[in-house]
Formats: structure tokens, C-alpha cells, sequence
């Protein structure tokens, strides 16, 4: 297995234990539990930062070209009407 594809799958992993938390958390009763949780998911987004950092100096991960302000206005006008019921 090479660098790139360990990197893609430990970002990937990751990213599937931050969902993960997104989940729990919200839905932990226990306040001592809640805390541990919010600090294990902080931890997780420094590795995941990390790797980010890691897989962009190798060139294994091109962020997306940033948004316009044309497209920035549209999808803001998008999301400001009211919804239909």
C-alpha cells in the first residue's frame, strides 16, 4: 500500500469517526459523557486537520476552486426564500 492511499484511508476514517460524533453527542444524556466525547472529537479534528495538511503538500488532495461571488450571491438567494409549505 502507498503513502497516498494510507493517507486517503486514514482521512476517511477520520471523517467517519467525526460523523460518528456528530451523532452521539447531541443524543448523550450524561454530562460527563457529553465532555469526554466533545474533547475526543476535538483531538479528532486536529489528526484530521493534520492529514489534510499532510495530503495537500503531497499533492494528494486539491481542494475544490473557491466559489465565486456570483455563485456565493446565488446560493445565498437560494437559501433566503421562504420556504414553501
Amino acid at each position: 500500500m502507498n503513502e497516498k492511499t494510507m493517507v486517503a484511508d486514514a482521512l476517511a476514517g477520520v471523517n467517519g469517526e467525526l460523523t460518528r460524533f456528530g451523532e452521539m453527542i447531541p443524543q448523550t444524556e450524561n454530562k460527563e459523557l457529553k465532555q469526554c466525547l466533545k474533547q475526543m472529537r476535538n483531538a479528532c479534528e486536529m489528526s484530521q486537520e493534520k492529514l489534510y495538511d499532510l495530503a495537500r503538500e503531497r499533492s494528494y488532495y486539491v481542494p475544490a476552486a473557491k466559489a465565486s461571488q456570483q455563485e456565493i450571491e446565488h446560493v445565498r438567494s437560494i437559501l433566503s426564500q421562504p420556504s414553501m409549505k
